[in-house]
């Protein structure tokens, strides 16, 4: 089951202020007995803290986990990421709701969103197509306008008949990992691309995210463009990889998300 934390936040706030609120009017401490009193003094202490929390995460900054290897090489499963939150404009909490515009989503921005088929769900892919483009797919290979996506060919991995290309991708000022996978006909050697061609244009106020793992991300090539108000925020940082279970976490991920210069 999906949890909507800011909802339950915003409603852990909502109640306290209503409690803090009797108190200071009604005098509820100086009338109640034990238990009523310890009660609202416990929910009082709690207050600052649920608000704080909320501000922060709502129009600040908040954490992720990265659950699916969508995104790969750039994020692997179990990296723990922050999420700009005002990148974008600032959002109302549980409405998400743009009150101030601060900003636009950019080509090449890793953009954290809520999933069109499921709001209660959170997704991150790429900024691949901006309000009006025209965004196709050739042999696994995107194009923007018309214009192929500037790449260079790193290293080829082949297991059996499936065939893994990894490469460096510009897309707008980001410049990041990205692979595809194709099979490999065992007759003729032929590279085939796990991907059907297709062409897509994007409605205004309206994105199109793409997961850096090509051939294995369920994004907008399958279920459409992501609308302005779905949008969440802007992930800028890995800061820990932890993997479930008994484990220690790693900080040797730590950083900025596209790391190219890394990657042996």
């Amino acid at each position: 089951m999906d949890i909507d934390i800011g909802f339950w936040l915003t409603l852990a706030v909502v109640v306290s202020g209503i409690i803090w609120l009797l108190d200071r009017k009604l005098k509820l401490r100086e009338h109640a007995n034990k238990a009523l009193r310890e009660t609202v003094e416990f929910t009082n202490s709690l207050l600052p803290v649920f608000l704080v929390v909320l501000l922060i995460r709502s129009f600040v900054v908040e954490p992720f986990t990265i659950p699916s290897g969508s995104m790969l090489p750039t994020l692997e499963v179990n990296d723990f990421i922050l999420v700009n939150k005002f990148a974008y404009g600032l959002r109302l909490p549980v409405t998400n709701t743009r009150f101030v515009a601060l900003g636009e989503p950019e080509r090449g921005d890793i953009m954290v969103f809520r999933y069109p088929l499921n709001r209660r769900q959170n997704f991150i892919k790429r900024v691949v197509g901006l309000p009006g483009d025209v965004i196709s797919q050739r042999d696994g290979h995107l194009l923007v306008n018309g214009e192929a996506i500037p790449r260079e060919h790193l290293n080829t991995h082949t297991a059996g008949r499936l065939q893994e290309d990894l490469y460096i991708e510009t897309l707008g000022e980001a410049v990041h990992l990205a692979r595809n996978e194709s099979v490999v006909n065992r007759f003729t050697g032929q590279r085939v691309s796990r991907s059907e061609d297709n062409d897509w244009e994007v409605p205004d106020g309206h994105y199109f995210m793409v997961g850096d793992n090509r051939d294995n991300s369920s994004d907008s090539r399958i279920w459409g463009a992501v609308s302005e108000d779905l949008i969440v925020g802007k992930a800028f940082m890995i800061w820990m990889h932890w993997r479930p279970g008994l484990s220690v976490p790693s900080f040797s991920r730590n950083g900025a998300i596209d790391k190219v210069e890394t990657v042996e």
